[in-house]
This record gives C-alpha cells, structure tokens and sequence, in this order.
C-alpha cells in the first residue's frame, strides 16, 4: 500500500509539498482552515525573491532551486508551447507563470547587486531610467529614487498559479479538507505515516512556537496599467511595490507586526498615492484590498524533523516570512528527503 502523508495549511508551501508527495506515488490529504487564494499566499504580490527570511546560508540555496522549477513552468517556456501546438488546450497547461523584469530601488544612498542576483544576470541600474531601461517602453519613475538594480524572475499570479497548483495536486490523486482546525499536532489522524506542517502563521499555536511573529502585509488590486511590463519594488523603510499581472496590477505595501486581518482605508489610499507617484500616473481605482500575515520567523526558517509527545514524527515547514512562493519548491523538496521518501 501507498504510503499516506497528512499536510497541515493549503497555502502554497502545503499544496507544493502535496504536489511533489502526490506525484510519487504519495496518499496525501491536506487539511487546512482555508485553501488557496483565502490563505496569506491569495494575498502575496508572488514575486519570485528573497525578502524577509533568515537565514540567508540557507534562504538563498532554496530560492534558487524553486527559480529552476519555475522558469521550467512558465506559460511562454518553449516546452510548454510546443505541447500547446501539439494540441493540448491552453487552459489544461497554463500556470499563471511568466518572467518579469524586476527593478529593485531604494530612496536613499545605495544597492550592492547580491552575489546571487548576478548569477542570474542581475544589473545594476543607471539612474535615472530612460524608458529604453524598461520592456515596455515606460519611463517608470526611477529618478525618484537614488539607486538600484535588475534581474529577470518568474511572477506567479496568485490568481492563476495557486488554482494550477490545487488541480495538479488533485489530478494526482491529493484529497484537500478544508474548514479544518487543528488545536494541536497530535490531533491528526495517526494513520497517516507522515505529518507535515505547513501551518504559516498557525504555526505559532499549532507548534507553540513564540518565535513566529506576523509581518502584516497589505496590498491594493488596481486595473492593469498601461505598458507597465517591470515590476517596481524599494523595500525601504516606507515598503513599495507595483506588480503587473496577467488582468490588474498589485500595487503595496506594509510590512507591520500585527495580527490585524482588516484592511485599513487609510493605509490603502497610502499605498495607491505612493505607487501612482512613483509610476507617475493619476490614482488608479482600487478593485480589492486583501490582508496577509507573513510567518517570519525570528530564528530562521523552521525545516526539520520534530518528536511529538505521542512518539510520531512530524516534519516542520514554515517562517518562510515573505518568501513563500520563493522558496516553495526548494523547501517541498527537502521535506521530501527529510521524510526518506
């Protein structure tokens, strides 16, 4: 019989663990209070970048593994489009996936282009931009900031990709139930041969953890904007960033310590105002706001085995802060190897 696995939280680094569980052979069943665009990462601008997670010797190593995953599933990758014109509906293939050039900016003094970045083809920027700088063609405000630089990375549009990730998981074979809390680790069912949690910001209570603390993130979805094909990021004190997507643009953000879920009107018009001034356009209208809660943790990054007071084992996931989608594939995987699978 197959072995089965149970996985706590249907964000995505539960469902990219389910995926890759699934996929080999795996009886996986997750369980979580809300699945996909409900959870942190329906919230999340999911640019593929390090941002808020420690520590980096280990940070770095599972963004760049998830980077290789996801530029192998971008909707304009050539295998992808070549099973299209073999006759697969674009429907069954799209993963809400593509590359993007990010400008990373900040306001004062200046950037070191990361060691890592330049692996990738990172750049630093001369300011201020010309509108040659930018794929569209868009003069994007970058004199207003005194330095920055540019690399090409996979975008996941939320709106697209988490949807792609709950069939994948499903077609093979992945049971998701929803609406389920769990007060401790020991309540899951011990006919599961693994448990694995990847409870986000849950993780606090369900692991007794005071270490995890919420990073609350708020964002603003405008309309599309016109020839804006960069993402804008300056993650200074005052956080901001402008990210196109496949029908709108995010446009954010905030990064407190706070558990508050409800968006504050004020902060909203606060971040519409300094994106539109950055991007040097009139106030766009704002078609949703949405409240996530980063699980940064404050010592690292939690991937490790742990014995339950029942003797059962459960493989730890989660404080990946502001990196979920960034490090989703690169931390599946060494849950995977942690499990002996």
């Amino acid at each position: 019989m197959a072995k089965s696995v149970a996985i706590i939280g249907a964000g995505v680094s539960g469902l990219t663990c389910g995926v890759l569980f699934a996929e080999r052979g795996f009886a996986v069943r997750i369980f979580a209070e809300q699945v996909g665009t409900k959870t942190t990462s329906g919230a999340a601008g999911a640019l593929w970048f390090p941002y808020d997670a420690e520590p980096a010797d280990k940070v770095i190593p599972w963004a760049l593994a998830t980077y290789k995953v996801l530029v192998d599933l971008c909707d304009n990758n050539p295998s992808v489009l070549a099973l299209k014109l073999d006759g697969f509906k674009p429907s069954s293939l799209q993963t809400g996936v593509s590359m993007i050039e990010l400008r990373q900016y900040c306001r004062a003094d200046s950037i070191k282009v990361p060691n890592w970045a330049h692996k990738l083809g990172g750049v630093a920027t001369a300011l201020p931009a010309t509108p040659e700088q930018c794929e569209g063609g868009r003069d994007v405000g970058g004199h207003n900031f005194s330095d920055g630089f540019s690399l090409r990375v996979p975008l996941m549009d939320t709106t697209i990709y988490v949807d792609y990730l709950v069939s994948r998981f499903e077609k093979a074979g992945g049971e998701i139930k929803n609406d389920v809390c769990f007060e401790k680790l020991e309540d899951v069912d011990r006919q599961f041969d693994h448990a694995i949690n990847c409870a986000g910001i849950g993780a606090r209570e369900l692991a007794r953890d005071p270490d995890l603390e919420p990073h609350r993130g708020q964002i603003a979805i405008v309309p599309k904007i016109d020839n804006l094909d960069c993402a804008i990021v300056c993650d200074d004190t005052t956080l901001m960033y402008a990210i196109p997507r496949t029908n709108d643009c995010v446009f954010g953000g905030t990064n407190d310590v706070s558990d508050n879920l409800d968006p504050n009107p004020e902060t909203t018009k606060a971040i519409v105002a300094e994106c539109s001034r950055v991007l040097e356009i009139e106030s766009p209208r704002v078609l949703r706001e949405r409240v996530g809660l980063r699980p940064f943790r404050k010592s690292g990054v939690r991937l490790e085995k742990e014995k339950l007071r029942d003797g059962r084992t459960v493989i730890h996931n989660y404080g990946h802060g502001g990196s979920g989608f960034t490090l989703s594939w690169g931390c599946a995987r060494e849950v995977l190897n942690l499990s002996g699978a």
